[in-house]
């Protein structure tokens, strides 16, 4: 990078690092007098003075598996500096669907076992109702009924059966979920759902994605600690809070 004839480079080699630091060097100009230390002082001093809006331009895309579709009704509320594409409940089968129990109840035989049946059935009621339906929307007048063309075609019968039918799965119907987001955007995830506060699946994964988050951008991240928790999990703590 060239600035009025003056070379820069940075000393750290992971895109997201470099980017913000870039960033934050063209506000200020601040090329020709790099701060001692290097990209790991630098990021420092951007998060202790809480100048977020450069973390903004580093971003991650991350593919979450085996969580529950009650963990992605809170995840998707984080709006602001997130993308979001998942599973499809009305195109996917969920015939071999598996579910997420909170450990809570797993760890309880009685808990568990209540637990067990009512999901297998969510679960039989669900293939039932997907079969059912499946069959009915190929006599015309259901699919009239249903607000379906005359005679639909086989994908269009399964994905109404299946849209109507995914009413009676649970919340803990494990799904997957691709999301898009910023450094800026993940830190306030970490530090709201990484709270002792927050839903214990949604806490875990937090502490999962910065696992990710510090090995590949430790400049960015690695002020996260994990403080224990009576339960055996863990939850968030940084000194650089709502950067």
């Amino acid at each position: 990078m060239v600035d009025h004839g003056v070379s820069w480079e940075s000393d750290s080699e992971i895109a997201g690092e470099v980017l913000t630091e870039t960033a934050g060097r063209v506000c200020y100009m601040s090329f020709a007098k790099p701060r001692p230390g290097g990209n790991s002082a630098y990021l420092t001093h951007i998060k202790e003075v809480g100048h977020g809006s450069v973390l903004e331009h580093a971003v991650w895309n991350l593919l979450l598996t085996g969580v529950s579709r009650s963990l992605t009704h809170e995840l998707v509320r984080h709006r602001a500096g997130f993308g979001f594409s998942q599973l499809s409940q009305r195109y996917v089968d969920e015939s071999v669907a598996e579910y997420v129990e909170p450990d809570i109840i797993a760890r309880d035989p009685e808990l568990h076992a209540i637990w067990l049946e009512s999901v297998q059935q969510s679960h039989a009621a669900y293939m039932k109702l997907a079969d059912a339906l499946n069959a009915k929307l190929g006599d015309p007048a259901a699919a009239a009924a249903a607000m379906l063309p005359p005679n639909p075609d086989r994908t269009t019968r399964r994905k109404a059966a299946r849209q109507a039918a995914r009413s009676v799965l649970p919340n803990a119907t494990e799904t997957k979920i691709f999301i898009t987001a910023n450094a800026r955007a993940l830190r306030h995830f970490l530090e709201m759902r990484g709270s002792s506060h927050a839903e214990p699946e949604i806490r875990k994964l937090s502490c999962a994605i910065l696992d990710v988050l510090q090995k590949d951008a430790p400049n960015l991240f690695g002020d996260y600690q994990k403080v224990p928790l009576p339960d055996g999990t863990f939850e968030l703590a940084t000194q650089f809070k709502k950067v």
